[in-house]
């Protein structure tokens, strides 16, 4: 027990019966057809389907929008907040996490009735209201610890050489800043392109993404046909994973 690598243990146990056995199903699937051969229809089945592939683009148009929102709405947030003059109470922070422990299921259905009860109508507009509202928090967080933490004497010695407040800022905080906006890109698009209780409720199914195809194919019993298009999902999210891995050394490299 006083081995470091005996606590590891329920880790370990964990990582092999919810992460790897899940992904060794979902290839295992993905590959066979129903009655258990090996096949590739099942890749073949949504690169020929066109209600598939549209579903597919119309998922990654919602992802990007609504990570660009985000951004362009938690970037400033995040700043001021960090910014000591501008924001000297901690409870401001609190009330921008906050809505992150509340339950996404139940803040999406609050949204969705806040919407019926202005008479709004629910469609794309809604969806990315209310997927702007749920997961703002999780791109203001990252970009603010960043922030945080940056080493003041960097913008001090910019002013001092003559750099103007926006120069300051542009040159200096943002590209020193860019982990953060990364970190949180990734935690903003990729649950957005896989959601699809969040589309079912804010627009009354009228919009389906992605998540809801793989939802209703294993639903309905097509295991095999769900698995190829979570695997599909899942290279997806590794390919993004490395890029922002590629990023991160990128801007370190130039810092």
């Amino acid at each position: 027990m006083n081995k470091r690598s005996t606590w590891a243990l329920p880790y370990a146990i964990f990582l092999v019966l919810f992460v790897a056995l899940p992904l060794i199903l979902i290839m295992f699937y993905a590959f066979r057809d129903a009655g258990g051969n090996f096949t590739l229809g099942n890749f073949t089945k949504f690169f020929t389907d066109k209600d598939a592939l549209e579903t597919f683009a119309l998922s990654l148009e919602v992802a990007i929008e609504n990570t660009a929102i985000c951004v362009l709405l938690g970037y400033p947030a995040a700043w001021i907040l960090a910014n000591k003059k501008l924001n000297r109470s901690a409870i401001t922070i609190v009330l921008f996490i906050m809505p992150m422990w509340i339950n996404a299921l139940m803040r999406t259905l609050a949204t969705t009735e806040l919407f019926n009860v202005l008479g709004i109508q629910l469609g794309k507009g809604t969806l990315l209201a209310g997927m702007v509202y749920d997961y703002l928090p999780f791109m203001i967080y990252p970009i603010y610890n960043i922030l945080e933490k940056m080493d003041k004497s960097y913008a001090e010695a910019a002013s001092d050489l003559g750099a103007t407040p926006w120069q300051v800022f542009w040159k200096v905080q943002v590209p020193l800043s860019m982990p953060g906006v990364v970190s949180g890109v990734m935690m903003v698009f990729m649950p957005t392109v896989s959601t699809f209780a969040i589309s079912e409720f804010l627009t009354n199914n009228k919009i389906k993404l992605f998540g809801t195809i793989i939802q209703e194919n294993i639903n309905s019993g097509m295991w095999n046909y769900g698995a190829a298009l979570s695997l599909v999902m899942l290279v997806i999210i590794g390919i993004t994973s490395l890029l922002q891995d590629n990023k991160k050394d990128l801007n370190e490299g130039r810092v």
